[in-house]
């Protein structure tokens, strides 16, 4: 590994018509919330051109690509794996370990090892499970796999992502208490 540790966040399948816009905001979270990339599992198409679009916008970097052999990118990964998954173990016991395997400083920097973060769509795997180095649970009751990749990498990041600069934004939101403004640049 050369340079700085990356953070990718893998969308593992993808369910036609029920999660158009799923793995979409997969996508947009991971991007939003500090992760470098997203791979997205049998869900090219529109949903890439949208989060492209995006990062276009309102800036990056962030990178999406898309892949047919979701398992062989995981086999190959050449960092730490989290798989997230309700039936994982809980996020409050595995925080300091995890963020101890990739190298996270008290402010959210990472230092250390590539981390991939993957979430399901479908059903995932028994291999799955073996090959993550951490399978982590926001919560061990049925929920969003958008809430719990939002609440891992919050964790993960301290809070630093969310003082994030961006670059090459061709759009800027202004925080307002009230209405929406947008400043072209």
């Amino acid at each position: 590994m050369q340079g700085t540790p990356e953070v990718a966040v893998l969308r593992l399948g993808h369910r036609a018509g029920r999660d158009e816009r799923t793995t979409t905001h997969v996508g947009l979270t991971a991007r939003a919330l500090g992760a470098d990339r997203a791979v997205l599992a049998g869900a090219g198409g529109s949903r890439s051109e949208t989060i492209e679009d995006i990062t276009n916008r309102f800036g990056g970097p962030f990178s999406v690509e898309v892949t047919d052999e979701p398992q062989a990118y995981v086999k190959d990964w050449d960092g730490t794996i989290v798989h997230l998954t309700m039936y994982g173990l809980p996020i409050q016991e595995l925080e300091a370990e995890v963020r101890q395997a990739v190298g996270t400083t008290e402010q959210g920097k990472q230092r250390g090892s590539d981390l991939l973060i993957v979430v399901g769509a479908e059903k995932v795997s028994f291999e799955l499970y073996e090959q993550a180095d951490y399978n982590v649970a926001i919560t061990n009751q049925p929920h969003s796999e958008i809430a719990s990749l939002a609440v891992f990498l919050d964790r993960l990041f301290d809070g630093s992502e969310l003082d994030r600069e961006w670059v090459d934004a061709e759009q800027t939101v202004l925080p307002r208490q009230e209405g929406k403004q947008v400043e072209e640049r």
